[in-house]
């Protein structure tokens, strides 16, 4: 197995480059990928996921939202889509009342929203994704993880950039 890990940084110039960016990982993202989403309030976390979704084939139907109450929402598309927002949890042993382990061991596809309160539960395969607020509309993405994955799912971003 190679051990071996990326970081790619991207910067996005506006909230349509935060979904397209999502929409071009959700394009290539497979069966098993879990995104460990973080960063600030209004940084482009579910943005980005939104972009995740529709890469994935979620239809125009969903709203993609985060699931802050309900803390995972489900959406079909080429594989389902599993949206986490943790941010309310209060301990990580909560996870289990969600099923968590059979999400992220699952076939589908996980994004996790507020993934650094849940850094010790992640699978040690997930590919991390920060987002930085810089200013109303710019954001920088850094996006870090096993070296081959993050280069696939990063592939037709890089033609662009």
């Amino acid at each position: 197995m190679d051990n071996e890990k990326a970081l790619v940084e991207i910067e996005s110039e506006s909230a349509e480059q935060t979904f397209a960016a999502g929409f071009a990982v959700g394009q290539q993202a497979g069966e098993g990928d879990v995104f460990a989403l973080s960063g600030e309030l209004g940084a482009g976390k579910t943005c980005f996921t939104g972009g995740l979704a529709r890469g994935l084939g979620v239809g125009e139907d969903y709203m993609i939202t985060s699931p802050t109450f309900t803390l995972v929402n489900e959406y079909p598309g080429r594989l389902r889509l599993y949206h986490f927002d943790v941010y309310r949890l209060n301990q990580i042993g909560e996870l289990d009342d969600l099923g968590y382990d059979e999400y992220v061991s699952g076939k589908g596809v996980v994004a996790i929203e507020w993934a650094e309160k849940i850094a010790g539960a992640l699978p040690p395969d997930a590919v991390s994704i920060h987002f930085t607020y810089r200013d109303e509309n710019k954001r920088t993405i850094r996006i870090s993880g096993p070296r081959k994955r993050v280069c696939d799912l990063l592939r037709d971003i890089k033609r662009e950039v």
